[in-house]
């Protein structure tokens, strides 16, 4: 067959706006129109992209589009398109706008589904000859993201018979990876970069293609089998949204916003041996990571407590036990990040099991301690506390590097993180005149997150029955409350500085680390009220939310990644930490400018967008390569509605407490249905009285439950 005819040249000019679906551990990115033109796009499975192109064409043309997207609830992407003018082929020619392509799609087991549905409205038969352009190069994530390698493994010969096509790759490590497209009918023609099918249209008729693409072929895909994996699918994905308890407003866009995060946290939850755990995010880090799955867990805590068990699990099954300098691993850390491709494998990067993360340890024990009040699950409790215990080991020995009672980072290897709190890029930490501050780093948030860390082992100290260690942990922390307002606190500016260098010298540079100090409960109410009043001030708050660093700040930049962009799980965290001092009236500030950038952004707030300052009748400049969805992002919303709504879950005493509720001003009413508590399960309602907000149960309360309220 000429080549011209089994690879017609179609124009593809890269990626026209993404969409991914994903079931555990395999994700799909693509196009509008559905393709994957081998960018940054792709199917992949274990951190392997194992399709990297796959366009769909008729008569060598790129179908136009009517519409796409992806179903509500993250399970089905559909891609409506029409022909261009087709050239005459043994009839008459077609005009643009007789044939309609739906595409539609879905991932279920490692496996993508999709249905290619033509229907000629035209008045005359019609011949569509549809082409599919393939291949798969087996690279790496960290290939994709555009890293380098001086080697790379072997491409073998795969398999080509009338319905499917096998690709094979044997990797470097010792490990032969598999991918297979396969059809619901022989092609014209198939080979491992094409695949051509000769439809004859008859008018007013439809036909259907079935496209499977998974690990290996599994019969023939077909009608039945893509109904079946659909109604499958979609059970899981219901079946995950509704463990959490159920938040509804008497505003319909928030509703969309709440609706939406709950599915994007629903689809980046993967269910693992040790229980769900949310992947990070959307192309490059869908994997567990540990800080991001702690911050997400804590930010839906009070809605749905079996993610932080989860979470909890899998951290303390993957802690280090051993010092690598590679790894940035020690006796105790809580994993940062793991990885599963061929590079981590052969230790190119060092992710496979990576302690790169100073903050990680301690957020893992204040999230046991949070959720432990929250759901009075001590057997969870007594299941990790040699992992607890030995985590708290670190913090107290390794974790403070020079002995100065701060915990510190300095990377092991030059192939690891420079910096290891959340903002992690190369130049996220540095002096008021933008010169790098030698290590060991000690920042201001790591040191809040260790105060609490302390507090939750002193009350799990105390639940377990040891009241001198519940003793030493509130000594101990009280002793870093001190320090750290001696040693961070900036006077002259009444904020707190965002590092402590390896020379005892204060990084004088105002960020929105400080508002996780409030979140934490460290600062005194007056150096609180003076670090909230900047926090909304113009020079952090852009009027989308509080950018990572203040402006006018040495080396501010709002187009950069961590110095002056807007991160929404990070103005979330601020929003909490605001309204712990008792100011709710930020804290729903916050909550309405978020909602706001939410609104731009299709309901769907990324990892992070630029601080530009907010200017009337425009909307916020998004970040080019954010992931989306993200899960702290996605988790957001929900850690701002808890903030603005005072709630707080004591399940030791059955107890709900709503200390002096608010809500944005465009909102009356909010209902929460079954809020767990013990195995029981409550109703509440948040009404609007004027300017006030009140709280009570939404029918009979069960008898073992109080609802406590605090004006």
């Amino acid at each position: 067959m000429p080549d011209n005819e089994s690879q017609p040249d179609v124009q593809v000019r890269g990626v026209i706006g993404a969409y991914s679906l994903k079931h555990d551990e395999t994700f799909l990115v693509a196009d509008s129109l559905g393709n994957v033109v081998g960018a940054s796009d792709g199917l992949f499975r274990d951190d392997t992209r194992v399709l990297s192109r796959f366009i769909m064409s008729v008569a060598g043309v790129l179908p136009a589009l009517l519409t796409s997207g992806v179903s509500n609830d993250n399970v089905f992407f559909r891609a409506n398109l029409t022909n261009r003018p087709l050239p005459q082929l043994g009839g008459q020619s077609t005009p643009e706008g007789v044939i309609h392509i739906e595409r539609r799609r879905f991932i279920w087991q490692a496996r993508v589904y999709e249905r290619v549905a033509l229907t000629n409205y035209g008045e005359h038969d019609v011949p569509v000859p549809l082409h599919l352009a393939l291949d798969v190069d087996f690279a790496d994530i960290f290939e994709v993201r555009g890293q380098r390698r001086a080697r790379r493994g072997e491409r073998l010969p795969g398999e080509v018979a009338p319905d499917h096509v096998a690709f094979r790759y044997a990797g470097l490590d010792g490990i032969e990876r598999h991918s297979c497209v396969a059809f619901s009918m022989p092609a014209k023609h198939l080979d491992q970069h094409s695949a051509m099918f000769d439809f004859t249209m008859p008018r007013h008729e439809r036909a259907e293609l079935y496209i499977e693409i998974g690990p290996a072929y599994d019969g023939p895909p077909g009608a039945q089998r893509f109904r079946h994996a659909a109604a499958l699918a979609r059970l899981h994905m219901r079946s995950k949204r509704r463990r959490a308890a159920a938040v509804r407003t008497s505003n319909r866009s928030l509703n969309l916003w709440i609706d939406r995060s709950r599915s994007d946290l629903a689809l980046l939850e993967t269910d693992l041996a040790t229980g769900p755990y949310p992947f990070a995010g959307i192309p490059w880090f869908s994997t567990p990571f540990g800080r991001d799955g702690i911050i997400t867990a804590m930010q839906v805590l009070w809605l749905d407590p079996a993610l932080a068990r989860g979470v909890l699990r899998f951290l303390a099954h993957h802690q280090a036990h051993a010092f690598s300098s590679f790894a940035d691993a020690a006796p105790g850390k809580i994993m940062h990040e793991t990885r599963k491709g061929e590079m981590a494998r052969l230790g190119e990067v060092p992710f496979a099991n990576y302690y790169g993360g100073v903050d990680t340890t301690p957020l893992f024990v204040m999230l046991a301690g949070a959720y432990a009040q929250r759901t009075a699950d001590l057997a969870l409790i007594e299941e990790i506390w040699p992992a607890l215990h030995e985590a708290m080991e670190w913090v107290e020995g390794a974790g403070d590097s020079n002995r100065d009672g701060l915990v510190d980072y300095a990377r092991g290897e030059k192939t690891g993180l420079a910096n290891q709190g959340w903002k992690d890029s190369v130049d996220s930490v540095f002096h008021a005149d933008g010169s790098f501050p030698p290590g060991p780093i000690a920042l201001v948030e790591v040191q809040g997150y260790v105060y609490a860390a302390r507090l939750a082992m002193a009350d799990l100290a105390a639940r377990r029955g040891d009241r001198a260690a519940q003793q030493t942990w509130r000594q101990r922390a009280t002793r870093l409350r001190e320090a750290i307002e001696e040693r961070f606190w900036m006077p002259e500016q009444k904020y707190y500085g965002i590092a402590i260098d390896g020379h005892g010298e204060l990084c004088r540079v105002r960020a929105s680390n400080a508002g996780h100090l409030l979140y934490c409960g460290v600062p005194a109410a007056r150096r609180a009220s003076a670090v909230i009043e900047q926090l909304v001030s113009a020079a952090l708050d852009n009027g989308w939310g509080v950018r990572t660093l203040a402006e006018r700040a040495a080396r501010f930049n709002p187009m950069s990644y961590h110095d002056g962009s807007v991160w929404p799980h990070d103005t979330g965290i601020c929003a909490a930490g605001m309204a712990r001092y008792g100011e709710r009236d930020c804290a729903k500030h916050l909550l309405s400018e978020m909602f706001a950038a939410a609104h731009h952004f299709g309901m769907r707030l990324p990892e992070l967008f630029c601080g530009f300052a907010r200017v009337t009748g425009e909307p916020p400049v998004g970040y080019p390569v954010a992931c989306l969805p993200q899960a702290w992002s996605s988790g957001a919303v929900f850690m701002m509605l808890q903030a603005c709504l005072g709630l707080r879950v004591d399940a030791f005493r059955r107890e709900i407490e709503i200390a002096r509720p608010d809500l944005p001003d465009d909102i009356e009413r909010l209902t929460i249905r079954g809020l767990g508590v013990g195995e029981e399960r409550v109703d509440l309602v948040f009404q609007r009285m004027g300017e006030c907000v009140a709280a009570s149960p939404l029918g009979r309360l069960p008898r073992s439950v109080r609802v406590v309220t605090r004006l």
